[in-house]
């Protein structure tokens, strides 16, 4: 095993050492005042039951971090492997509704169809968290339906494969 310490200098090294973990993807979505807005993101995970809480990290540095910022709502959708394509299309902008089904919920916010899961949220707490902010959100509405994730682990997409 390598150890080290994480700094600047080495962060390549630190972002490697957190790809072995792997995670599901989620496309975070929310209304703004230029339309829907979209986010790939894997920093997703469960917080609470009662009351049923998730959280997501939206990086400070992204062109789409101020739509988030100032979402009161919003959804996240957990994407299956047959929706890589999703996956890149948030990927790369964040307005890359025009091929998907998809429709707005009483907020407005934009629910992607045929996802795995999908939480609709009301925020309920921001905190900073270094380059990032950690958005709390509690659930709302929560959809589910049967299929594989999509995953990502050390830098590429994948499906998981179950033994029985």
């Amino acid at each position: 095993m390598h150890s080290f310490t994480p700094s600047p200098e080495n962060s390549r090294e630190f972002r490697d050492a957190l790809g072995r973990f792997g995670t599901g993807i989620t496309v975070v979505t929310a209304a703004s005042g230029e339309g829907p807005v979209g986010m790939t993101v894997n920093s997703f995970s469960s917080v609470s039951l009662d009351p049923p809480l998730v959280l997501w990290s939206p990086a400070k540095s992204s062109r789409r971090f101020a739509h988030f910022q100032a979402a009161e709502h919003f959804a996240i959708h957990v994407l299956s492997h047959r929706q890589e394509q999703i996956c890149h299309g948030f990927s790369r902008s964040a307005y890359a509704f025009d091929k998907l089904d998809w429709v707005r919920n009483e907020q407005g916010v934009p629910l992607i169809e045929g996802c795995l899961s999908r939480f609709e949220c009301r925020r309920r707490a921001t905190y900073e968290g270094g380059d990032h902010m950690i958005v709390v959100g509690e659930v709302m509405r929560a959809s589910t339906t049967d299929g594989a994730p999509l995953l990502f682990y050390r830098g590429s997409l994948g499906e998981f494969l179950r033994r029985d």
